[in-house]
């Protein structure tokens, strides 16, 4: 069977943790291996970069230093885990991916969008997600579900204030405009069984 990788993406607490898991336990029901991994992360090395990039203070790294970071964490990722699971045959889900640099660094950060690709084309040789999963979720919403979630304990990218993440999920929607035939855009709001029918929905066509 051919493997498949797919990217979970969107802005902050828009339930992307709760989905990933259910995505996984549907898709090994119909009989595929399923490898759950994120970004940064899922090996070794970027688990370690990982580290580096989330705790600390507000001023730890530059947008450019964040992004070189997570270049070389994803770098690692690609030819370590996810391109030899997909070869082997099973379903990579992933909680972030490239995106969410072009998104974060890129246009909230001001890099550029072209600065981003530029350093997955040298680090992951352009590797892109089959499908990318876009959860999209009103901003009251979602600044609700977040201090539910972390309070006061947001990680040093997640503590940023509002029109920093307004850029981030605004640039997450252009992508997904702009690429339709990887981008699945999902409505978030409802029970997680609700958005979990309208993903498995959007899915359904990789089985074949």
């Amino acid at each position: 069977m051919r493997g498949r990788f797919i990217s979970i993406e969107g802005g902050e607490a828009v339930g992307k943790s709760t989905q990933i898991r259910l995505l996984a336990d549907w898709v090994r029901a119909q009989g595929r291996e399923v490898t759950l991994t994120r970004e940064p992360g899922g090996t070794e090395s970027a688990e370690a970069i990982r580290k580096l990039l989330l705790e600390g203070g507000a001023d730890r790294w530059n947008a450019r230093s964040e992004a070189l970071l997570f270049a070389a964490a994803r770098a690692d990722h690609v030819a370590r885990l996810i391109r030899p699971a997909v070869d082997a045959g099973a379903w990579v889900i992933s909680d972030r991916f490239l995106d969410s640099s072009r998104a974060y660094q890129g246009v909230a950060g001001g890099l550029g969008d072209e600065a981003i690709l530029a350093l997955h084309r040298f680090g992951s040789e352009g590797f892109l997600p089959c499908c990318t999963i876009l959860l999209e979720l009103p901003s009251e919403e979602a600044a609700r579900r977040a201090m539910a979630r972390d309070g006061a304990n947001s990680d040093r990218i997640g503590g940023r204030d509002a029109d920093y993440h307004a850029r981030v999920v605004a640039a997450f929607h252009v992508f997904a405009e702009a690429e339709p035939d990887r981008f699945r855009i999902i409505d978030a709001s409802g029970t997680s069984d609700q958005v979990h029918d309208r993903i498995v929905a959007a899915l359904q066509p990789l089985m074949a």
